[in-house]
């Protein structure tokens, strides 16, 4: 899951939206770091990351990505968001840009008053300032998303490749979201994050 992901499964677990967020950006062991609702979020995010990545329905597709494979975890994260976007109404009983409305109080770091890492601020700020989240619905978008992420250094090059095989399988990958996002859904809820 990427950013809508996680904070849609936030809401779902009803958990700390900003901790869910900061799943990315805080490493190590958040005890204590934190308030415990938003350590409690951080857990969250690093189990939705685990159990997507192991996911069944995610192993078989990642053959799809041929020599890109390795790079098809972040791929997918990036193209889940679109999926979600796409079939928001499915999961979720408010419109897309009122729990955006909600999360963005919630996560922006004009808005935080925990501390947060600078590099939080920065990706986090550009995503609301420029409304990532409403580009996702568009396929192109993540396509340029995943360009974007690939320039970031040589080694993450291939990344901007795997959206080729997005293109491709557009409609079995989309299958795959609707399959398995609710097992997602069913985990968190039911898991005990303490």
């Amino acid at each position: 899951m990427n950013f809508l992901g996680h904070l849609h499964l936030a809401d779902a677990s009803n958990s700390s939206l900003l901790g869910n967020l900061l799943g990315d950006f805080v490493r190590g062991n958040p005890e204590g770091r934190y308030a415990q609702e938003i350590t409690r979020g951080i857990r969250i995010h690093r189990f939705v990351d685990s159990f997507t990545d192991s996911h069944p329905s995610i192993a078989e597709v990642k053959p799809l990505f041929g020599v890109t494979r390795r790079f098809s975890p972040i791929a997918l994260d990036v193209f889940w968001d679109h999926c979600l976007a796409n079939h928001w109404a499915e999961f979720h009983s408010t419109s897309l840009d009122l729990f955006c409305d909600h999360a963005k109080q919630a996560t922006h770091p004009s808005f935080v008053k925990s501390p947060v890492p600078e590099q939080y601020q920065r990706v986090i700020s550009s995503m609301w300032d420029n409304r990532w989240i409403d580009s996702y619905k568009d396929l192109d978008n993540i396509g340029y998303a995943l360009t974007r992420m690939s320039n970031r250094s040589p080694r993450m090059g291939p990344l901007a490749d795997c959206f080729e095989t997005i293109e491709k399988h557009y409609k079995e990958l989309d299958q795959v979201f609707i399959d398995f996002y609710p097992d997602v859904i069913e985990a968190v809820t039911k898991t005990k994050f303490e």
